[in-house]
């Protein structure tokens, strides 16, 4: 069979190989073509357009490329009917993937969304195109499924969080390796994840590392993300305290003892390895007063909305300065709060579901033409 996967960022980039991996299991002989990243390439695959080419991050921020957002749109479309897939697969990435989702569905193509779009934080209102769209919707997170079914009665597929087979299946390593080769040293780690994109990573790190000096014993170390050359980190690092890893987040949290992480799935990520944390956002001025606006939840991150309570701090915004990271990240170092985070984390990897996320929604697409 024929597959068309389409991603826009690294975590869809991850989450994409791992989906590619199943398909191939079930059916040696499949074509895939998608836009995504090095990891989808690697598990095999066409690659059309990476995501780095695609990531923009705030509303204004799409406004201001809204010309090359379309275009790409308009490439997409042109390669999909050239390819001619048996099937659709979106992963995420709504503002992009439902606008090629009500174009496929009008050249009759089989429509499958793996990792629903948002629309219980905010546009809310995209479950009538989700309805007209979408012929599969494979949901990850425990309440999105009575989200869709009870409030909306739109039949959806429950998973489970593809993380936690992406967190389990991760090689053991030697540690002592992986600190000499980065000259990591002896000391405790605290890691930085500033995100993927280099607006974002920019804004995220610029405050981090203002609390450097606050931690003498420890060593900050960015984790650079993947599809970011790594001579771009290099502005970053003018402290001894201070090092860089290239595209090893999971072998850095490991290792750490605690983490300042951007909002986003690096959140959960985090937590699926027991390392505190504290969550951070900042974005332009105009993106913010935008979302604050339509943006109804009463929480950013991953962690505390699947558990509904406040288990990690989230510093948003105006928050997100050097006194407040100071305070909030010594906080992760006091026994009696360390240890109440890791019991919630272990409630929360409970919650997610067991692993298979991957192979349950592999098997579903196939399934969909073989039965």
């Amino acid at each position: 069979m024929k597959y068309y996967i389409i991603a826009g960022e690294a975590s869809g980039d991850l989450h994409g190989a791992m989906l590619i991996t199943e398909l191939r299991k079930l059916d040696p002989n499949a074509e895939i073509r998608f836009w995504g990243g090095d990891l989808m390439q690697k598990a095999g695959g066409t690659l059309v357009k990476h995501y780095r080419e695609l990531a923009f991050m705030g509303f204004a921020e799409v406004v201001l490329n809204l010309k090359t957002i379309l275009r790409n749109i308009d490439i997409c479309k042109a390669d999909i009917s050239q390819f001619k897939p048996d099937a659709l697969i979106f992963i995420d990435y709504p503002g992009f993937n439902m606008r090629i989702a009500k174009w496929a569905k009008v050249q009759g193509y089989r429509t499958h969304y793996y990792i629903s779009p948002q629309i219980w934080a905010w546009k809310e209102s995209r479950i009538k195109a989700i309805r007209r769209d979408v012929d599969k919707m494979y949901v990850i997170l425990p309440f999105e499924k009575e989200f869709y079914e009870e409030k909306h009665k739109f039949d959806v597929t429950f998973v489970g969080h593809p993380l936690v087979d992406a967190i389990n299946n991760h090689p053991e390593f030697d540690e002592t390796e992986f600190r000499n080769r980065y000259h990591l040293g002896h000391q405790p780690i605290i890691a930085l994840l500033p995100g993927s994109r280099k607006q974002e990573i920019v804004k995220m790190l610029s405050i981090m590392l203002s609390v450097v000096n606050d931690f003498p014993d420890y060593k900050f170390v960015i984790a650079g993300a993947p599809g970011q050359d790594d001579s771009f980190y290099s502005q970053f690092l003018t402290n001894d305290h201070v090092a860089f890893i290239p595209n090893q987040t999971y072998s850095l949290l490991r290792i750490s003892s605690a983490a300042l992480v951007t909002s986003g799935t690096a959140t959960l990520e985090t937590a699926l390895f027991k390392v505190p944390e504290v969550v951070c956002y900042k974005g332009s001025w105009v993106s913010y007063q935008i979302a604050k606006r339509i943006i109804t939840l009463k929480y950013i991150s991953l962690v505390n909305l699947i558990m509904d309570k406040p288990i990690v701090t989230e510093l948003i915004q105006s928050d997100f300065n050097t006194k407040r990271v100071s305070e909030e990240l010594k906080k992760l170092f006091e026994p009696a709060n360390r240890k109440r985070i890791l019991a919630d984390y272990n409630e929360l990897q409970l919650n997610l579901g067991g692993g298979g996320a991957a192979k349950k929604t592999a098997e579903a697409i196939f399934s969909d033409f073989t039965k």
